[in-house]
């Protein structure tokens, strides 16, 4: 597949692995940092719209339950 006809993720991911042989060192760094902190995008990322739909509705959810229950 040629980089004119590549999806966003394809990109996204071409471009990390040519980040990872380019700097090893500085990859893991921010690596481990993301995972210390954790990065929304990623997490969006990789649960497609449905996932992320589901996660917005939980987190509502959640807040209204604690809200009946907690106050």
């Amino acid at each position: 597949m040629g980089k004119d006809k590549e999806t966003p993720e394809e990109r996204r991911e071409r471009l990390r692995q040519q980040e990872w042989e380019n700097n090893p060192s500085g990859s893991l760094k921010d690596s481990l940092n993301r995972g210390a902190n954790g990065s929304l995008v990623d997490l969006v990322g990789s649960l497609g719209w449905k996932g992320t739909g589901i996660l917005i509705l939980i987190m509502i959810f959640g807040f209204i339950i604690y809200a009946v229950f907690f106050r």
